[in-house]
């Protein structure tokens, strides 16, 4: 659920002061826990450590993340892949054509030298 419109949107003051304090250019990392922060257009341009839960993973800022929340960008849980017999053929079938293209690629290219 999103917080009310009377209330505003949350922006944590803490983090609005460390922003404040660097310049623009910076490229320094301000890490943070606070994921439910919203993204005011002050943050556009820096570098943000948003923890995940087990690390803090580094969200750059853009214009067009304004109004989205921090832990938005920082997943928390690891999407492993679906298995199955099909998708063992449809790797195994990857694969083998990428494997194909780079073999034609090294031919031409010899072919090309000599």
């Amino acid at each position: 659920m999103s917080r009310s419109a009377k209330k505003g949107p949350y922006i944590d003051e803490r983090l609005l002061k460390k922003v404040s304090n660097l310049k623009r250019d910076d490229k320094t990392v301000i890490k943070t826990w606070a994921r439910n922060a919203t993204i005011t257009p002050e943050m556009v341009g820096f570098t943000f450590g948003v923890h995940n839960g087990k690390q803090h993973i580094d969200v750059f800022v853009v214009e067009n993340m304004v109004g989205h929340k921090l832990g938005e960008f920082s997943p928390t849980r690891k999407f492993a892949r679906h298995g199955g017999r099909m998708q063992k053929e449809q790797e195994a079938e990857a694969a083998q054509k990428e494997a194909d293209a780079a073999k034609a690629e090294k031919e031409s290219t010899e072919s090309t030298t000599e």
